[in-house]
């Protein structure tokens, strides 16, 4: 009765750094690997298989939370780059933030849509250009996030707020990106 100790390490790998077809196989070769030990009944494999592939996506995922929308946010005064990194990406990811919680209607969007959108472009056409940035987590995962607003913006324009589903996937980006920036990466 129970899962055997050595087969609950599996869940407590997060979940966002492994995907659904791995999943199964870590479970899978995990099960191969006990049963040449242990022997377990067909049973006790198919209820941990399942157990394991079920539970594990949502095991060890911080919940991030969305802001609600909001049209009141401090315009930027300090639009464009210093030409050093980490102050660029910091400053990138915080006027994204910022757009990202914009509700329709906000003052300026149209004028702050646009000036982040040439900030974003000129961040990517700049530092993509260094390998040693280019390998960054942070970079590529400010990069993921640029390609997701610019996109927006391309598609719906600079009036419309971001979709709630698109909103969350950017606050857990922007998340990672900053721990990534806290860690020099």
């Amino acid at each position: 009765a129970g899962v055997p100790y050595y087969l609950i390490a599996y869940c407590q790998i997060p979940s966002h750094l492994i995907t659904m077809k791995i999943q199964l196989i870590l479970v899978a070769a995990l099960a191969t690997a006990v049963s040449a030990f242990n022997a377990p009944s067909r049973r006790d494999f198919v209820k941990f298989a399942g157990v394991a592939t079920v539970a594990a996506p949502f095991m060890a995922q911080a919940e991030i939370a969305v802001p609600e929308q909001s049209k009141e946010y401090a315009f930027p005064t300090d639009w464009g780059l210093e030409f050093k990194y980490e102050e660029d990406a910091a400053k990138v990811r915080e006027h994204m933030f910022t757009a990202t919680g914009m509700a329709k209607g906000s003052d300026r969007m149209e004028d702050f849509g646009k000036n982040l959108k040439k900030e974003m472009v000129d961040f990517v056409s700049y530092y993509r250009r260094f390998p040693k940035i280019a390998g960054k987590p942070s970079f590529s995962t400010l990069y993921t996030s640029i390609n997701v607003l610019a996109g927006h913006y391309t598609s719906y324009g600079y009036k419309y707020p971001l979709p709630e589903k698109r909103r969350k996937r950017l606050y857990q980006e922007y998340a990672e990106i900053e721990k990534s920036l806290k860690r020099g990466r």
